[in-house]
């Protein structure tokens, strides 16, 4: 960054650490502790397809890698936005499988030229009294936010502070709250 940046306050954009998603293991533990939320073993990755046959192989190499394995196949759907969603399942007391997955998935776009695709990660918790919580990863900031759904298009925005202040020692949180963007209908949550 140069002297110039500095003086018209510009600044670096944060590069994505894939590593951090591992987090999501302790991070989790510290979750249930603190308020009795629980894995559901689901999780996904969202990101922008891209036009041609390089990618679309790319896409069928990753759901192949995925689906290598005995458990559910992945599923690959497209929002209303047009951005695709891999939906991956696993037991939900082996997370660290479900996380190693998502770490495979955008490891693999980044390492073939697709980085500036990807858009977010998001592993799904459940609640003791059945509400629904994700974690999500946002790849270009580094960063994760809590994301809890109500019905009706709402959020239990309380609950959202709550998750933070519980695993904000586990995990790099957002500062921004306006980048703290829903993500309704996402497959996995």
């Amino acid at each position: 960054m140069g002297f110039l940046d500095t003086l018209l306050g510009r600044s670096k954009p944060v590069k994505p650490d894939l590593d951090r998603l591992f987090g999501l293991s302790t991070a989790a533990i510290t979750l249930e502790a603190a308020t009795g939320f629980v894995p559901t073993g689901r999780g996904s990755v969202c990101f922008r397809a891209a036009e041609g046959g390089a990618f679309a192989r790319l896409q069928r190499d990753v759901q192949e890698l995925l689906d290598a394995d005995e458990g559910p196949k992945v599923e690959i759907s497209t929002d209303s936005y047009g951005y695709t969603w891999i939906l991956n399942r696993h037991d939900p007391a082996d997370l660290p499988a479900l996380v190693t997955d998502l770490h495979a998935v955008n490891a693999t776009l980044e390492a073939n030229g697709f980085g500036p695709h990807l858009l977010v990660s998001l592993a799904g918790f459940r609640g003791p009294e059945g509400q629904r919580l994700a974690l999500v990863y946002l790849y270009k900031r580094g960063t994760f936010y809590p994301f809890a759904p109500l019905p009706g298009d709402k959020r239990d925005n309380a609950l959202e502070l709550q998750v933070r202040g519980a695993v904000g020692a586990d995990l790099p949180f957002e500062e921004d709250l306006g980048r703290w963007f829903p993500v309704w209908g996402a497959p996995g949550l």
